[in-house]
């Protein structure tokens, strides 16, 4: 009987529980995807140059741990506030409280493990899909990574099966507990929000000191290592509280002050409205801003990895192709080549001893890079002459060359002699094309015939001396990275634009009254709309701002290990916009649904 009437009681208010199902579906299927690649320990290991990936993964696992929780508390506080009065009634028609606590643990329960099922196939979908589109996006090598996992599987079971037993006995002894006509009013308890002008105006003070301190710790991490890290994260993390607890009442109050704004439209009534339930927001806020700070800045990181693996393919690399024997190769695909240096040294050699054209060297010099600073060098150019007197010159014309040819002794004749010795010719040839990423494909074809034509090059193409496996091999090392932080960015992100959209909701019951006599002295529906976006936009928007501030500083911490960290910002800013637009307008449908009844 009880569970025909909690099944009813959930049919009843079909749409807000699909709203509660949906977000829940959401954050199982994101704690999933999270912990599919924390327990895969072989993914971990072979897609990232960090030893310590796997205790990051288990330390991110406490933190996804943490915010799902305050997730789950925010959409389990949003089907209180849908329930409360209906359980009232029910009490007052003579139900029992020991009955009703076991209807509230059955919605709750239910509800929950179906949520947590649903979760996990879309789970495994998406984990999927984010697989295949960055992969494909990106030209990420990936290695070891399975869509289904067994252990994230039976860990995302235990984990909500555990937290939702909590939350249904905290729901069922909350009912139980609170009197009747307090059930009745909970939505309309207003929470008070006094506050000194002089406390507020010192916590403003403290705010933006402990923001300024924070980012000017983020500039200094190369000087001062851990320790600015720490001041930073401390006083970033005090100074984005203050934001949400002074500073922005602080602002709401000027511009309530301020009559020609205030008295435009509905204006005081929304600024009114922020300054009454801002306090109540302060966490919320304070944490949204922090972590999707930490999500922005995963994947403008992971963005900023895959922008550094041509920079340091050129960097390394001299030539974009290197062909041996190239007398060999199918020149039809050399002719599709956009090549702007085409060069070919020819070769002859005996069993102990390899003959070059020095009059060739004197007319193309053979080039080679000279570090002087990160991300910066000089070319160096050797003629025949010094190839033939210097070793340094030699040691970068021996790397270009076969195995079997660079251990041999070099001699360097002039064209006469060369052309008379009575032994067949090769081609060493080497090409520099206009561009290497939009000719990779066909490089890398040329490269695999080159090995074929020279078994003794093996697997590693002929090592550093082809661009192409440069490429090749950074873009494998920082892959790992890349996927990671898109994928956990994503997962963030989405995690706690849910957070912010339940509790926001979980507050509209109460304000069903203010805009219902609002619409009784003559407001317009339009402008009860207005008001309605522009404090839902508030409090999405904010976060947001500071988030991406603290994304924009953070940035400076990666100067070492990112020559343009602020490069191609647009991408994952632009990731954070789509995500947040559609948070915000699904947040503002469903509020208004709820605290404006439809007219006849």
């Amino acid at each position: 009987m009880l569970l025909k009437l909690s099944l009813t009681g959930i049919k009843g208010r079909l749409r807000d529980y699909i709203v509660l199902f949906s977000g829940l579906v959401m954050a199982s299927g994101i704690f999933y995807m999270f912990e599919g690649l924390a327990t895969n320990e072989a993914f971990l290991k072979s897609n990232s140059l960090v030893s310590s990936v796997v205790l990051i993964f288990h330390l991110g696992t406490v933190l996804l741990s943490i915010i799902t929780f305050v997730y789950i508390l925010y959409a389990n506080s949003f089907l209180m506030s849908m329930r409360q009065k209906d359980y009232a009634m029910f009490m007052m028609l003579g139900a029992k409280g020991r009955k009703i606590a076991q209807m509230v643990f059955i919605e709750t329960f239910v509800v929950g493990i179906g949520a947590t099922i649903v979760g996990i196939a879309v789970g495994i979908g998406l984990s999927s899909i984010v697989q295949q589109l960055l992969v494909k996006q990106l030209a990420l090598k990936i290695t070891h990574f399975a869509a289904v996992s067994t252990k994230g599987i039976l860990f995302t079971i235990v984990f909500f099966m555990i937290i939702f037993l909590l939350a249904a006995l905290v729901n069922a002894m909350t009912i139980v507990k609170k009197p009747i006509l307090n059930l009745l009013r909970a939505s309309e308890t207003p929470t008070p929000a006094i506050r000194k002008t002089v406390t507020l105006i010192f916590e403003v003070i403290a705010g933006l000191v402990f923001l300024a301190i924070g980012y000017y710790m983020m500039t200094q991490v190369m000087k001062l290592a851990f320790l600015a890290l720490v001041i930073a994260l401390i006083t970033i993390v005090l100074g984005t509280y203050f934001v949400f607890h002074s500073v922005l009442i602080f602002g709401l109050n000027l511009l309530k002050n301020r009559d020609s704004i205030a008295l435009k439209g509905l204006n005081n009534f929304t600024l009114s409205q922020l300054s009454f339930r801002i306090q109540d927001y302060t966490k919320i806020l304070s944490m949204v801003a922090m972590l999707f700070a930490l999500a922005l800045g995963a994947i403008t990181v992971g963005l900023g990895f895959h922008n550094e693996i041509p920079k340091m393919t050129n960097v390394t690399s001299t030539y974009d192709l290197i062909l041996n024997n190239a007398q060999k190769i199918d020149t039809s695909k050399l002719k599709s080549l956009d090549s702007t240096s085409d060069v070919i040294y020819t070769q002859k050699e005996n069993q102990d001893t390899i003959y070059y054209d020095q009059s060739q060297f004197d007319q193309h010099p053979l080039e080679a890079k000279k570090f002087v600073a990160s991300y910066t060098t000089k070319k160096v150019y050797y003629d025949g002459k010094t190839l033939k007197d210097n070793v340094t010159a030699l040691d970068e014309l021996r790397n270009l060359e076969l195995p079997e040819q660079s251990a041999k002794q070099h001699q360097f004749l002039s064209h006469s002699e060369f052309s008379a010795l009575n032994a067949a010719p090769t081609e060493l040839r080497v090409i520099r094309v206009a561009d290497f990423m939009k000719d990779k494909t066909v490089l890398s074809q040329l490269v695999d015939e080159n090995v074929k034509n020279n078994p003794t090059l093996g697997q590693n193409k002929g090592g550093f001396s082809q661009k192409i496996v440069i490429y090749d091999t950074y873009n494998a090392l920082f892959s790992g990275f890349e996927f990671m932080g898109f994928f956990l960015g994503i997962a963030f992100l989405t995690m706690l634009a849910s957070c912010l959209m339940f509790k926001i909701l979980s507050g509209a019951k109460s304000d069903i009254q203010r805009y219902a006599m609002l619409e009784k002295i003559g407001a317009r529906r339009q402008l009860l709309s207005s008001s309605i976006r522009k404090e839902i936009g508030v409090l999405f928007l904010v976060p947001g701002l500071l988030g991406m501030l603290h994304v924009l500083f953070g940035l400076q911490m990666f100067k070492s290990l990112l020559s343009e960290p602020y490069n191609n910002l647009w991408l994952p800013f632009l990731i954070f916009l789509v995500l947040y637009l559609i948070y915000y307008g699904l947040t503002v449908w469903i509020y208004t649904g709820i605290v404006m009844k439809k007219t006849a």
